[in-house]
């Protein structure tokens, strides 16, 4: 039988209390916040059967406040969009700008930053239901979006996240999870030798900046060719223009297959836990954490450092609202978003 345990984690600077809800069931612990509907902490078994956190974080909730995605749910947007401005319906809206001239994450003021309603639920899959909602214009964004992000432990020792949504009006909606996985259990190890498989045979063509060109790449035989398990430090490094840019992988991998699907696979041989991502999204943001900011400081009270979690974002494509080519991002008034991405966990 799982169980739900909501406890005090602080308050926010208007006063407002903010709270930690533990999920337990089978071999898992989840530590999940309504402030940015965020992931805390995610113990998982390694090999011998020893619980370890496998996602990075912090101590107190000041820490998250910010430009922090750390285990966050990010909206309206994930990832970015170009110059910060798209048109739909011959109109043209114009975002906050976070990231240069582009809108990173949803904006400053994104879901991240937001206060959740959170309700909870006991039983064999104990989850926590967290809604929001967020008024026309916020962040540029049109419609007053509903939205709803469910967090699960299920039988199958996965922790299950189900978005759901509705808008008075068109507008984009892109929703991910930024959670900052190592699977070794200590934040301060790089997960370079982390062996990851990801299903895709192309990855998003982008500038210096980061935005789509439109144009879809062939991975076969290059750094970014994860068909067949591959350590992440292996071409971390590579002689690649946006990978030295990056310092490491912040790239959007174009998934093979449609519907609900396994798309990647990542291992840890130290610790023998294997994370797999199962998602109905058709991208997914490898992020290797290249340059942590000055400043943030992980659960063990030391600075967090470079390459020492990756991140697997479910999404659609970065700017897929100015790329017609690119599939999905828009919410019609008359439909109901729904989808679903979970992390399986197991050991080896």
């Amino acid at each position: 039988m799982g169980s739900v345990k909501v406890e005090p984690f602080g308050t926010l600077p208007d006063g407002r209390p903010v709270h930690a809800y533990t999920l337990q069931a089978g071999g898992l612990t989840a530590v999940l916040s309504d402030y940015g509907c965020r992931v805390l902490r995610l113990l998982v078994p390694d090999r011998d059967g020893k619980p370890g956190d496998v996602v990075l974080g912090h101590r107190t909730l000041p820490e998250y406040f910010g430009s922090n995605y750390q285990g966050a749910t990010i909206g309206r947007w994930g990832n970015r969009i170009g110059g910060a401005r798209f048109q739909l319906d011959g109109e043209t809206y114009t975002l906050n700008q976070n990231d240069g001239e582009n809108s990173l994450h949803g904006g400053p003021g994104g879901f991240h930053q937001a206060l959740w309603e959170a309700e909870c639920e006991d039983g064999d899959e104990p989850q926590v239901r967290f809604t929001l909602d967020s008024p026309d214009g916020e962040e540029g964004f049109p419609g007053a979006l509903h939205t709803t992000v469910t967090y699960q432990l299920t039988a199958q020792n996965a922790l299950k996240i189900t978005y759901q949504a509705q808008s008075t009006r068109r507008t984009p909606y892109n929703p991910t999870n930024h959670s900052f996985f190592n699977l070794s259990g200590d934040p301060a190890k790089t997960v370079l030798d982390t062996s990851l498989t990801i299903n895709a045979q192309r990855v998003t063509a982008v500038t210096d900046g980061l935005i789509p060109t439109g144009e879809l790449l062939h991975v076969a035989d290059g750094p970014l060719d994860f068909r067949s398990p591959k350590k992440l430090g292996q071409d971390m490094f590579a002689q690649d223009h946006l990978i030295q840019l990056c310092g490491g992988f912040d790239h959007n991998f174009c998934t093979d297959g449609q519907g609900y699907r396994k798309i990647a696979e990542a291992y840890e041989p130290e610790s023998g836990r294997v994370m797999e991502v199962f998602t109905d999204m058709p991208g997914v943001q490898l992020y290797t954490f290249n340059r942590p900011e000055a400043g943030l400081t992980g659960k063990d009270g030391k600075p967090m450092g470079p390459h020492t979690a990756f991140c697997l974002e479910t999404q659609f494509y970065p700017d897929a609202v100015n790329h017609e080519s690119f599939p999905g991002g828009i919410l019609e008034p008359d439909e109901a978003f729904a989808s679903v991405t979970a992390y399986k966990f197991s050991n080896r």
